[in-house]
């Protein structure tokens, strides 16, 4: 083992229960040893910039908080592309589906959007991130994650048809 991996292992210890606790708290059972590998490695490409003006263990927190905002963001667009993709298989599968299969419900979901609402969606199904969607909109990459979990819960409140109103 190098120096530094020593010293980033040594450092880390401490703050291990800390990342398994927030590890749980983030995902569910299957995904966690996921989370907890992608706090760890926010860790070690954050602890260079750690100049200790503040505890190891608050740098350590908001780090790994921020890490795991993150992969929840990703998480939900993960969740939002699968069901465009179970969507499009039923569709293939389904093909005379009389009420146009899960996926064009989806798309006619979206259609019901707003404009602006319309595209948020559409750049983060696509991948777009927050800070370049913020960008592109004009507005904070605060505000375009409430709209998008606003915009996500609608479109899937239409798709399971819940939700009649726009």
């Amino acid at each position: 083992m190098s120096r530094d991996h020593d010293n980033f292992a040594d450092w880390l210890a401490p703050h291990l229960p800390m990342l398994h606790r927030t590890a749980r708290a983030f995902a569910e059972a299957p995904d966690q040893h996921d989370l907890l590998q992608e706090l760890t490695v926010a860790l070690w490409r954050a602890r260079p910039s750690f100049r200790a003006e503040s505890a190891a263990g608050t740098f350590a927190h908001r780090v790994a908080h921020n890490a795991a905002l993150t992969w929840k963001r990703g998480e939900v667009r993960r969740r939002l592309r699968g069901v465009v993709v179970e969507a499009e298989l039923l569709t293939r599968d389904a093909g005379t589906d009389p009420q146009g299969a899960l996926l064009e419900r989806l798309y006619a979901a979206i259609r019901r959007l707003p404009p602006v609402e319309r595209s948020l969606i559409l750049l983060s199904l696509d991948g777009v991130g927050y800070a370049e969607i913020a960008r592109l909109h004009g507005l904070s990459e605060t505000n375009v994650g409430a709209r998008l979990t606003r915009i996500r819960q609608r479109v899937s409140s239409l798709v399971e048809g819940s939700d009649d109103g726009v």
